[in-house]
């Protein structure tokens, strides 16, 4: 795994293409066939739809293909959790920081989560909480916007 910091990057990756990319993250390496089958197990796109999303997915560098044996094999070059992180990273960097608690607050209200996943929020937000601000200032404007967020 890379140690090196780097700039997070806008993950351009579509609903349909997040589909594709954790079919192969699971299977960690696919031919087009397994994929389409998979991927026609769950939702009704035609076969054209999944390959146009598995080149557009290789042509953004997210997917790598091999050839063997007369069929292409595809694989990650990206790692799952750190394309996730940059993902949602990415996402709340548009949000106003103001609202960014509250947004999480929602999303934890709405998703199943894991109890060990309960405990590490639960740690992280008690260590957070030492040394966070009372309250977070909007950034929607360059002089931030007063009470008007």
């Amino acid at each position: 795994m890379d140690t090196l910091k780097r700039e997070p990057r806008k993950v351009e990756i579509s609903s349909a293409e997040w589909q594709i990319m954790r079919i192969v993250w699971t299977l960690k390496q696919v031919t087009s066939s397994e994929i389409i089958n998979l991927m026609q197990k769950k939702q009704t796109w035609s076969d054209s739809t999944i390959k146009t999303l598995i080149t557009r997915l290789t042509k953004k560098e997210f997917l790598s293909r091999k050839k063997e044996q007369g069929h292409y094999i595809y694989s990650t070059t990206v790692e799952e959790q750190a394309t996730m992180n940059e993902y949602a990273n990415s996402l709340f960097s548009d949000f106003c920081a103001h609202k960014s608690g509250s947004v999480l607050n929602e999303l934890i209200e709405s998703m199943e989560i894991s109890q060990t996943d309960i405990k590490k929020l639960q740690e992280t937000l008690n260590k957070k909480s030492a040394t966070a601000p009372e309250h977070v200032k909007c950034d929607c404007l360059p002089d931030g916007c007063a009470d008007m967020c």
